[in-house]
């Protein structure tokens, strides 16, 4: 008996070892964005996005409590410069982005784990595209903001 505690004491150290030691606690204290579109937005090229957020993807375990709130924000940015926010209008965020070629972030503030994400990956404008529709929206995977 104690040779088998013995292992699985073992086992277990090494599993942290092995997998890191990290927390899928995603409850922040950030207060909520005050996220602003750019005056600068005079472009005339413009791009639409149709984005579902979904936290489960990056964090199955933590994120089982997960919520989408009225209240949560999407931002898309050029750098630091915000080039539209929204808030979800039936599950779904519906961007309007103005602008001219360049790698788009999308960042999120979840109202629920009073917590900033960003996407992991940033997409490319292009002038009069559409990324995602309603009926397949664009789910990118986020990740808590440092």
């Amino acid at each position: 008996m104690k040779k088998y505690l013995f292992f699985l004491l073992v086992c277990m150290v090494c599993g942290l070892f092995f997998t890191g030691c990290q927390s899928t606690n995603l409850k922040g204290n950030v207060e909520k964005p005050t996220w602003t579109e750019s005056d600068e937005n005079d472009y005339t090229s413009s791009m639409t996005a149709v984005v579902r957020v979904d936290l489960k993807a990056a964090y199955k375990e933590a994120a089982d409590d997960w919520q989408l709130n009225e209240a949560d924000l999407l931002a898309a940015f050029a750098g630091e410069r915000c080039l539209d926010v929204e808030s979800p209008d039936d599950g779904l965020f519906y961007l309007y982005i103005p602008g001219m070629e360049g790698d788009v972030t999308l960042r999120y503030y979840s109202t629920h784990y009073k917590n900033l994400f960003v996407a992991a990956d940033a997409f490319t404008f292009k002038n009069d595209d559409r990324l995602g529709t309603v009926a397949e929206p664009f789910i990118p995977i986020f990740a808590v903001e440092k």
